[in-house]
């Protein structure tokens, strides 16, 4: 198979771990609601994920998530609680790095908010330094696995779809990206992402 010639991870699970029971708990605490409440408020009414498709903003998110919970907190003291979540996947920061420094074009391709892509964009230097190319679904104003994300994503990576390689932990994610002529692969391990990697002929320090 051709080398590819764009390399798009996801954020979430791949570049990043997050954990959901911890935004419920601190989104809970910073509005003296419970974290069932917050869950059933976030997902249960679509919320999070209007949010994260871009179809709101983040006032509109808190103007909703306020309404629909009954509470009305401080707006930053409620972001950062939401957004505080996000830890480094430390096994994976040496591929990124040296492929970079192979010279091969990076990208990440998330679906994720406003709040919390610039809260890891302040934590995490990587995201800035390591990847040229940010396709998010609220910029983009679709969410994978709507083919509307992975043709954006091709586009602005400025090369074909079959010209991407893509992984991601979810594996409806991988399905969408394959039907737009992604090579794309399931994330289960960075040895094993090594390998499909190696498998392409992408060659690197690792």
């Amino acid at each position: 198979m051709p080398v590819p010639k764009f390399l798009y991870f996801d954020l979430g699970k791949v570049i990043v771990d997050f954990d959901v029971d911890v935004m419920c708990r601190q989104m809970g605490a910073a509005a003296n609601i419970s974290p069932e409440l917050v869950f059933t408020t976030l997902f249960d009414t679509r919320l999070q994920e209007r949010y994260e498709s871009g179809e709101i903003d983040g006032r509109q998110f808190y103007e909703a998530f306020c309404t629909q919970a009954n509470c009305r907190p401080d707006y930053d003291a409620l972001e950062l609680a939401g957004s505080d979540i996000f830890t480094l996947n430390v096994g994976i920061l040496p591929v990124i790095a040296q492929l970079r420094a192979a010279g091969y074009r990076l990208g990440v391709l998330s679906n994720t908010c406003q709040s919390h892509w610039e809260h890891c964009l302040r934590r995490f230097r990587i995201l800035h330094d390591l990847f040229s190319v940010h396709a998010l679904s609220y910029r983009i104003r679709a969410a994978k696995p709507a083919p509307a994300i992975f043709r954006a994503a091709a586009e602005l990576a400025g090369v074909q779809a079959r010209e991407i390689f893509y992984t991601d932990d979810n594996a409806g994610h991988i399905a969408g990206a394959k039907a737009i002529g992604f090579d794309a692969v399931q994330y289960t391990s960075t040895p094993e992402l090594v390998a499909e990697l190696r498998n392409r002929g992408i060659t690197f320090n690792y």
